[in-house]
């Protein structure tokens, strides 16, 4: 069983955020919360894999919630939700560990399928709006020698893999691509994760923007 926590300073948008997820037969909503620091405790007294985040939520916001959550011994994951209008506080959240993140009127199966792609850590979400939120927030806030850094901290073929992640490809689908095998992707993911620090894809995303790869 997934068990699932919810954080959102709005009761109908956790209440409606809780039917869709306990509509799912492996998915228990263990608790909700009305505001980041609810979150933090909770997550510590009911521990859960993974935590629907709102970002912008009194008390404490949804970037340090992530933050605190992700600093504990056994820190589930985090699946942002953000505004129609790009928040940019998204890019925040993620770099405090988040591993995603969804639009708040987003359809119910896509929340569903959002929380399943954050747990597996295979696959960011939304490619195209992530693309967008990164460009619009992370390249303003480039260094004069970030430019140079991913490049020569990753190997050719890692930054190759680094590429085709920024487009939302699969590791099946880089396979195909680089004539790899699926297992070989997976050890070039795994060996970049390590060298940026980094606990998913899309970190990986973010720090190829923010190195200008992308």
């Amino acid at each position: 069983m997934i068990r699932i926590g919810i954080a959102d300073d709005q009761e109908l948008v956790r209440g409606g955020i809780a039917m869709v997820l306990r509509s799912q037969p492996d998915f228990e909503v263990t608790w909700e919360a009305s505001n980041g620091a609810e979150a933090v405790d909770l997550a510590q007294a009911n521990p859960v894999d993974i935590i629907v985040m709102d970002v912008r939520m009194p008390v404490m916001d949804g970037i340090a919630a992530t933050a605190a959550v992700s600093a504990l011994p056994a820190a589930p994951r985090v699946l942002v939700l953000t505004t129609f209008d790009l928040d940019e506080y998204a890019v925040d959240a993620l770099r405090a560990g988040a591993g995603g993140f969804l639009l708040k009127d987003a359809p119910g199966e896509e929340i569903v399928a959002g929380v399943r792609h954050v747990l597996s850590g295979d696959q960011v979400l939304a490619p195209a709006t992530t693309g967008r939120l990164l460009s619009k927030y992370v390249i303003a806030r480039r260094t004069p020698d970030s430019d140079s850094h991913l490049r020569n901290l990753l190997t050719e073929r890692e930054l190759e893999v680094t590429r085709e992640i920024c487009r939302g490809a699969s590791n099946a689908e880089i396979a195909g691509t680089l004539y790899l095998s699926e297992a070989t992707v997976k050890t070039h993911v795994r060996a970049i994760l390590r060298k940026i620090g980094g606990r998913d894809r899309v970190h990986i995303v973010i720090a190829a923007y923010e190195s200008g790869l992308v």
